[in-house]
């Protein structure tokens, strides 16, 4: 049987094609471990931009502060010294990435606690619950990063791996959690963070393994035995938990789609229509809140049975009646009636009015007379009486009537009949009308 076609595809695929010096390789990661002087700053810095990001929920924000992070250099270290037994270069790596650790965490926790701005976004919260798939993430990318790392032609790799694995905003989410004691985000930003540790470490040992880099001392088999055991068990702790959050991740979203298919299917249920509706994952329940007609006995019965046959055995459901058809009616009826009293005290308030403009009307009038009196007299000392009335003039050659100011005086001697013209101008100008009839 020719195999040749086998052999040319290991050979197209073999890593070792574009491999670089390994003594390039040794250099680049040596350099990549050094966190202090500019490297601290530049830390500082994108933690404060990762920070901020999460703060302003900016996914644009957070990518630009990964891609500046010196967090990659240590981890890589770490598995790549543990590949070629150079515990020197391990326990420097171990120290500043402790150190790279700790100063992001302090960083983190004092921005968030001098913001003024402490809304959980959801690029924040998206980082405190890892899962199996944050493993397969960060082990996948670190292949990648170290694969890049050791071929001469690198590319643009290395960012595009600080963006995929995000070492930077989990860190930031536990400062979050410490600065509003929160330690159930610490703690699972925490592990998001040693999940995408470890597994670079391991994607960076494995391949150092792989491409056979020299190895910079020599261990006996049994040295060999327990550095593999201690490596399996680190990746045991590390990996353990994720499956179960995984798995819990799959069922919350199994039971979520289950259930909102179950509310489209009960949107009307027997001469009901759902007003609204709330599914509680954590709870595993789902509430039905329902308008229309009066419930019957067996219909609560009924949906539990209907939520059973889609799969929803076990599942806390809450069903109320929101409005009935029989209380709206009632409803009708009570605004009808109240519009109605409404419309009635409105009429009687105008009847009101109009008595009490008619009141003042007549209080107006009668004071009038007197003051005529008052104003006339001085320069008329005959007049002695005033006699004021507004009234309705008929006329036969008109159909229609007008309204006249009718003035009576009472004189003691007669008045010459020019002095009379004078009287009514002054009437009509006094009363401001020309309607003026005038006695003597």
């Amino acid at each position: 049987m020719n195999l040749s076609w086998l052999r040319n595809l290991f050979q197209f695929l073999r890593l070792t094609h574009e491999q670089e010096d390994p003594a390039i390789i040794k250099e680049v990661i040596e350099k990549g471990i050094v966190v202090r002087g500019t490297n601290v700053w530049i830390l500082i810095f994108a933690i404060l931009v990762a920070s901020v990001g999460l703060n302003m929920n900016s996914t644009a924000v957070i990518i630009g502060a990964m891609l500046i992070s010196p967090l990659m250099g240590p981890i890589n270290g770490i598995g790549y010294s543990v590949a070629t037994y150079n515990f020197l270069l391990f326990r420097k790596s171990l120290k500043n990435f402790g150190f790279s650790t700790v100063a992001a965490l302090v960083t983190s926790t004092v921005y968030f606690t001098l913001t003024p701005i402490s809304t959980e976004h959801s690029e924040l919260l998206a980082r405190t619950s890892p899962t199996i798939f944050d493993v397969l993430i960060a082990l996948f990318g670190g292949l990648a990063g170290i694969v890049a790392i050791s071929s001469k032609n690198k590319g643009n790799v290395i960012p595009g791996v600080a963006i995929a694995t995000a070492l930077m905003p989990p860190l930031c989410t536990a400062g979050y959690g410490i600065s509003i004691g929160n330690f159930s985000y610490f703690f699972g930003a925490l592990y998001l963070f040693t999940i995408n540790s470890v597994f670079i470490a391991l994607s960076a040992m494995v391949v150092s393994q792989l491409l056979k880099l020299p190895r910079q001392s020599h261990l006996l088999s049994r040295e060999i035995k327990n550095k593999n055991i201690a490596v399996i068990a680190v990746i045991a702790v590390t990996v353990l938990p994720s499956f179960y959050l995984g798995y819990t991740l799959v069922t919350k979203e199994k039971f979520k789609s289950t259930a909102e298919l179950f509310i489209k299917k009960v949107g009307v249920w027997e001469g009901n229509f759902l007003l609204s509706s709330n599914v509680d994952v954590d709870e595993r329940s789902i509430k039905l809140v329902y308008g229309g007609s009066e419930f019957a006995e067996n219909t609560v019965r009924d949906l539990q049975e209907k939520a059973n046959d889609l799969g929803l055995d076990g599942t806390q459901l809450i069903v109320e009646q929101g409005l009935k058809i029989k209380d709206y009616e009632s409803m009708i009826k009570q605004n009808s009636q109240h519009q109605q009293l409404t419309a009635e005290i409105n009429r009687l308030k105008n009847n009101l009015d109009r008595s009490t403009q008619q009141l003042d009307s007549l209080q107006a009038i009668s004071g009038t007379g007197e003051l005529l009196l008052k104003e006339i007299q001085p320069l008329y000392p005959a007049i002695v009486s005033c006699t004021y009335a507004i009234s309705k003039q008929y006329v036969s050659t008109s159909s229609k009537s007008k309204i006249v100011s009718l003035v009576v005086f009472d004189t003691s001697e007669e008045i010459a009949p020019e002095e009379k013209l004078k009287i009514i101008n002054w009437l009509k100008n006094r009363l401001k009308t020309d309607e003026v009839i005038l006695r003597f």
